[in-house]
């Protein structure tokens, strides 16, 4: 028995603690403090993949120990090549998100009426606690376990929009607090309903396997009493708790018509805290659509797989015309990141192993190519007190090593050849034409608008005549290109050699696939055999 995948998650939980236990006046102690524990959390992931055997067993580094035994509840992790890649993505873009957000908190330190409040310490403790609660539920392989954590993120996600958010939205400072208060209402709500519904559909999972193996929330065992002809989820009862499942997933990735809160928190919220919902957060959705939809369900997922593959197009064509009409930049990437979940879970419920190894390796590129946007966008945003595109113009001529970062991160939105994204969209689009033609030509439309909205937000931002408010703007510091440049390089290795991560979740993919009892469809047009041999 492995405890490393609990280390790691326990690794940044102990670092927001020491974080806000920091004395109110050493702001810097406490942001030194996230970081290192942040470091020291990356280290661990990395060990963790270094010890992960892409031919080994199906879940690894496992751990099981007793919790609620009246209920069958146990404290079980384990990690297969996607929940091993998804932790490394996260670990790694921690740093990252703390890096850039190192001044986030500074404007909110106050000391009147002989009150001191600690908001430095309390911003670089949530984000720790975010991290390792994401951890968990990428490393769970029991469904309460999971669910928990699944839950108690949504809390440090609240404060972190609501209480640390942007304020530079609003033409007030109270205007901008209302706004902040909304999206994190409405964030907390959406995902709150979802979380509710699973709830009802985790009490139903249980109902079921109390009544025929003694009631547990083990996945291996309920695969493995499935298997064993021990164990019947097939039928309504199966459906019925699947939708459950899947609603309180497509809520958090998000899939339309549920995507609604995201363009309000992501607009609300701080850069790095907006990369830390659409890079780290919402990849639990899409993740636990293959963990636990596909392999708990099988059934119900072959049967609903028409449908979500439509919402899934309606989200690629939908979050992509949307993005084209923003005039705000975090809007803008929020409605982008809309149409790219689409792609993934496209992918996903295509159910052709090149598919649903896009749809992994696309969680990976498009968590790195966000960040790599996003946090360039907050470094412009904070130059100019403004998101609206319009009140740019010109930044290149100025701020060159800005503009070159910013127009990389959004190539590498629009999936570039070349960049990290391009294949992980190319796999999706191939796996998902193989089974669904139809469904895949029509995908393809969202490359055009993203390129569309991509290039014409550069145009508008960083080409032209140089506005007046734009003038004196200094270009990228040293702390923020050793931010940004780590970033730009893995979109640039991917982009060219994503071997290294295809190997690791490829494994993982095949056995999903096999659970669903689906294998890749033969070409549609075979090879001709003549007397003189094949043409």
């Amino acid at each position: 028995m492995s405890f490393l995948l609990t280390a790691t998650a326990v690794v940044p939980a102990v670092g927001a603690i020491a974080t806000a236990a920091v004395p109110a006046a050493k702001k810097s102690a406490a942001k030194w403090t996230a970081l290192l524990f942040s470091a020291a959390t990356l280290v661990l992931a990395a060990v963790v993949l270094g010890r992960f055997d892409t031919g080994g067993p199906r879940y690894q580094l496992t751990e099981s120990h007793s919790w609620i035994k009246a209920f069958g509840v146990r404290y079980e992790v384990g990690v297969d090549g996607i929940g091993v890649t998804l932790i490394a993505l996260t670990a790694l873009l921690i740093p990252f998100v703390i890096g850039a957000a190192w001044h986030d908190a500074d404007a909110l330190e106050d000391t009147r009426l002989g009150r001191r409040w600690r908001p430095t310490q309390g911003f670089f403790a949530l984000i720790l606690l975010v991290e390792a609660m994401v951890i968990i539920s990428f490393a769970a392989t029991d469904v309460f376990l999971f669910y928990i954590f699944f839950e108690a993120m949504l809390i440090p996600m609240y404060f972190l929009i609501g209480g640390f958010g942007d304020r530079s939205g609003g033409n007030t400072e109270q205007e901008a607090a209302k706004q902040r208060s909304y999206a994190a209402v409405k964030f907390l709500l959406y995902n709150l309903l979802g979380g509710l519904v699973m709830l009802a559909a985790v009490i139903g999972l249980y109902a079921v396997t109390a009544d025929q193996i003694g009631g547990t929330f083990s996945l291996q065992e309920i695969l493995s009493a499935r298997q064993a002809g021990k164990l019947d989820l097939s039928g309504a009862g199966e459906k019925a708790i699947f939708l459950g499942f899947f609603f309180a997933f497509a809520v958090k990735a998000p899939l339309w018509p549920l995507h609604t809160w995201l363009p309000n928190a992501m607009g609300e919220s701080t850069a790095p805290v907006a990369v830390l919902i659409t890079a780290v957060v919402d990849k639990v959705g899409t993740f636990a659509m293959l963990r636990w939809c596909l392999q708990l369900f099988p059934e119900a997922s072959k049967w609903a797989a028409p449908v979500v593959l439509v919402l899934a197009v309606i989200s690629i064509i939908y979050g992509a015309l949307l993005a084209v009409g923003q005039k705000d930049i975090k809007r803008l990437v929020a409605y982008a990141s809309i149409s790219h979940f689409g792609f993934i879970i496209l992918g996903i419920f295509a159910m052709t192993s090149q598919g649903q190894s896009g749809a992994t390796l696309y969680m990976v590129n498009h968590g790195i190519s966000t960040a790599a946007l996003m946090l360039v966008a907050g470094f412009l945003i904070s130059r100019r007190g403004s998101r609206l595109i319009a009140d740019f113009g010109g930044v290149q001529k100025v701020a060159p090593m800005l503009a070159g970062t910013f127009l990389i991160g959004g190539l590498a939105t629009l999936s570039l050849p070349g960049l990290a994204p391009f294949v992980s969209e190319f796999l999706v689009l191939v796996g998902t034409f193989s089974r669904y033609p139809a469904l895949g030509i029509v995908a393809t439309v969202g490359i055009v608008l993203a390129a569309l909205y991509v290039l014409v937000l550069y145009q508008r931002t960083m080409t032209g005549p140089v506005k007046a408010e734009v003038e004196g703007m200094h270009d990228l510091k040293v702390r923020e290109l050793a931010v940004v440049a780590p970033l730009i390089a893995l979109l640039l290795f991917l982009g060219f050699y994503p071997k290294p991560v295809i190997d690791v979740i490829n494994p993982a993919v095949n056995q999903t696939l096999s659970d669903v009892h689906k294998k890749d469809p033969k070409p549609a047009v075979e090879a001709v055999h003549t007397k003189g041999g094949a043409r």
